[in-house]
């Protein structure tokens, strides 16, 4: 694979992670009101005005307004015809629960996933399956002993990042050997063959995150 070098370390990247999102809101109810509140403003109308466009009295709004009551889909309907505004414009600031998982130091469950060579021993930090990326990501610790098989013909869908913690181990991608001390990474893609070749300085301790598509 490509070292990353001096030379390219300005290239901008796609995502800017400083980014700041618009606020958005966790709870339906307030959501929707902030959104019909926001409409109503941005077109000069005041509660009364929209009570007398919609035939939805004022205390109703109001109580839509302050994410208090649950408004129907018939009433949403008729606040859309008043707005001109699109349905799915009351929904913009939602923001589903994003799933995360804390593990705590030795916690990490162990499993025996699929192709596990014998000695190889891999504690799941996490799991985000279904999600709106469409991506699997599933992070592991995984611990190389004298007890462990060499096998560096491992062969998978996706990607997939080894950080090395601790140990020295010669690890192969496709044709190419790479010797990782503590501190050094490799990213590549999982479905050439790859994995432990040699087993030089033991334990070896590495962090392996292997991400796909979720409908595989």
């Amino acid at each position: 694979m490509p070292t990353p070098s001096s030379d390219k370390a300005n290239i901008p990247l796609k995502q800017n992670p400083h980014k700041i999102r618009e606020r958005r809101e966790n709870n339906l109810e307030l959501a929707i009101g902030h959104e019909v509140r926001t409409q109503r403003k941005r077109q000069r109308l005041t509660v009364n005005d929209l009570s007398e466009k919609t035939g939805i009295s004022a205390g109703m709004l109001s109580k839509i307004e302050n994410g208090v009551t649950s408004p129907s889909l018939t009433t949403l309907q008729t606040l859309t015809k008043a707005l001109g505004v699109p349905l799915v414009s009351f929904f913009a600031g939602y923001d589903e629960p994003r799933g995360v998982m804390h593990v705590k130091a030795g916690e990490g469950a162990e499993v025996q996933r699929s192709g596990t060579r014998a000695g190889h021993q891999y504690n799941l930090l996490g799991h985000i399956g279904a999600n709106n990326s469409g991506v699997v990501v599933e992070p592991y610790l995984i611990t190389l002993s004298e007890d462990s098989d060499v096998f560096p013909a491992f062969q998978h869908e996706g990607i997939e990042t080894i950080y090395m913690l601790d140990g020295v181990v010669d690890y192969r991608h496709g044709d190419k050997l790479f010797r990782l001390e503590p501190g050094d990474s490799l990213f590549f893609d999982a479905d050439a063959v790859h994995g432990p070749e040699g087993l030089v300085t033991l334990p070896i301790r590495y962090l392996s995150v292997i991400s796909y598509p979720q409908n595989s």
